[in-house]
């Protein structure tokens, strides 16, 4: 990440220093829960509110600025890759977190059997299985 107070202004975002820290912190660990990025932050700039953390994701993301993706079972992980509707894939035992891209390369990624008369603009798809480390372990 280049320049963020300029993404952040771009997006009408005001500038601030927990702001920057927290797009830096989910820019450097993609796919972490709020806790890893506070602590992150926190080695950066000092001191944050667990809540100051927890807002400046809510803006971000609400922004569209970072993506919130929210795995079933799991805390909600952030990332700032955006825009280009990727997927995700999990491994059950460690958590270790990849992109995917598109099933098909375009959005919606998927086309439903039924849509049901809906407009679809966006699939997120969640796939599961064991990472490679993992495999390796057993």
């Amino acid at each position: 990440m280049s320049d963020p107070a300029s993404l952040l202004r771009k997006h009408k975002v005001p500038v601030t220093a927990q702001r920057i820290a927290v797009l830096k912190a989910v820019s450097k660990l993609p796919h972490s829960t709020a806790d890893a990025i506070a602590a992150e932050v926190r080695a950066d700039i000092g001191t944050i509110s667990k809540q100051g953390v927890y807002d400046a994701l809510a803006t971000l993301s609400e922004k569209g600025i970072i993506r919130r993706i929210q795995p079933a079972g799991s805390p909600a992980l952030f990332e700032t890759r955006v825009g280009d509707n990727h997927h995700h894939i999990i491994c059950r035992n460690c958590g270790t977190t990849a992109d995917v891209d598109c099933a098909v390369g375009e959005r919606p990624c998927l086309t439903a059997a039924d849509d049901s008369g809906f407009k679809i603009d966006e699939a997120e798809v969640i796939y599961w299985g064991t990472c490679p480390a993992c495999l390796a372990a057993e």
